[in-house]
């Protein structure tokens, strides 16, 4: 299906930063480049709002990314990580997004969800069909749901320019791209 993107469509982008954050740490050894994925994914449009979502943790070490994400014009919204009883550790944001985005859809004409999380499979049939948005997905193919990739209007596969999106991108091999 051919997308069309025009300088006139208002466009919001839902960042799911977990997601990314260790698709890039685990597939690559590297940190993700949020600022560069957002101005090639808005392509020229309208941006009205980016939405990061994040988790904060008890030992903060999370900040200088939260600021980072915050200096190159990213909105971020954290929660608490959840430590239950026996150490399991809880930390989604599917539904804060997933609201927001429902919210914001009848004044947008595209949608961008950052993540390649099956979740939000349901979330992009309801925007598509109640909203009339057009919806985009992007991601590191090798680990986005295949249903995500089927449901979304267009698919940006991150794996295609990896070193483009990415900040001391590492090989597997250990020698730097």
């Amino acid at each position: 299906m051919t997308v069309i993107k025009h300088k006139g469509q208002r466009v919001a982008v839902f960042i799911d930063a977990q997601n990314l954050y260790h698709t890039a740490k685990h597939l690559y050894n590297a940190k993700v480049n949020f600022g560069k994925i957002v101005a090639d994914a808005v392509a020229g449009r309208v941006l009205i709002r980016v939405i990061a979502y994040a988790i904060t943790t008890e030992s903060g070490e999370e900040t200088a990314f939260l600021d980072a994400l915050t200096k190159s014009g990213i909105e971020v919204r954290t929660k608490d990580l959840q430590v239950f009883a026996g150490g399991a550790k809880k930390a989604d944001w599917d539904v804060g997004l997933a609201v927001d985005a429902i919210t914001m859809a009848p004044k947008l004409d595209a949608v961008i969800i950052i993540s390649g999380d099956g979740d939000f499979t349901p979330l992009v049939e309801y925007l598509q069909t109640n909203e009339g948005c057009q919806v985009e997905a992007v991601s590191f193919g090798k680990s986005t749901s295949g249903k995500l990739k089927e449901a979304v209007d267009e698919f940006f596969d991150l794996d295609t320019e990896p070193k483009k999106y990415l900040i001391g991108a590492i090989r597997r091999s250990g020698t730097r791209r």
